[in-house]
């Protein structure tokens, strides 16, 4: 059954502050396994994320320790960081009013959670954040969400969709593909959002918020109609 609207909302930096889970890493790791590991650890980050062109932080570890394995410098303790991952209170780095959001939009339409990353740690990140479940298992998880929008409308019909989203680039992409059928909506939250070359490469998205959780109040019908440029 085709939907007359459906929401779709990132992850990272839209409802999770993944910022501050990235730091809280950076320091678990410097005062855990000391600055050499740590940085070891980062560039092999930093080198999967340019090859596979989203982040894998457990695919990183993985590089780590077949590298040790291989040669490399070895430290045992690292393989720690696993635990750290997996065990993390991704639920306390939710955004302020990040579920009450997902509630006010699902009273208009079916939510879905539309993220990038790997099949392993990004599906538990958004369970134990209690995404997954907020918006009642509607999750898809890609290497490239903007190139999936053919497998996303057949998976959520609808006439429209709402896109949320702190990235620029995906926004654009997006609606050069689904164009008035689409609503772009870009809270200025996270890295992404915040750096200036960015926000001057891209053209601007329908409108965009401070917060997240300024979607919580806002009139939905308002936004379907005519989206204003700013909210606040």
């Amino acid at each position: 059954m085709k939907s007359d609207v459906v929401f779709l909302l990132d992850v990272d930096n839209t409802l999770l502050d993944n910022d501050r889970i990235v730091a809280d890493l950076r320091r678990h790791l410097e005062t855990e396994f000391g600055t050499a590991s740590s940085d070891r650890y980062w560039s092999i980050f930093e080198g999967l994320r340019t090859e596979l062109g989203y982040a894998d932080y457990l695919g990183a570890l993985q590089r780590y320790r077949s590298q040790a394995e291989h040669g490399g410098p070895d430290d045992h303790r690292l393989l720690l960081m696993s635990s750290f991952l997996v065990d993390y209170r991704f639920a306390d780095r939710l955004y302020p009013r990040a579920l009450e959001v997902i509630g006010h939009l699902a009273e208009h339409g079916p939510t879905v959670i539309l993220s990038d990353g790997d099949v392993v740690f990004q599906p538990r990140k958004v369970q134990r954040s209690g995404l997954w479940d907020a918006v009642s298992g509607r999750v898809l998880i890609y290497i490239h969400k903007e190139q999936m929008l053919d497998a996303v409308q057949r998976q959520y019909p609808a006439r429209r969709y709402v896109v949320v989203d702190d990235k620029l680039r995906v926004l654009a992409a997006m609606k050069s593909v689904w164009r008035e059928r689409l609503v772009t909506v870009f809270p200025r939250q996270g890295h992404y959002a915040l750096d200036p070359i960015n926000i001057a490469e891209y053209p601007a998205p329908d409108c965009s918020i401070e917060r997240i959780g300024d979607l919580a109040d806002f009139d939905v019908a308002k936004l379907l109609v005519a989206p204003p440029k700013e909210l606040s």
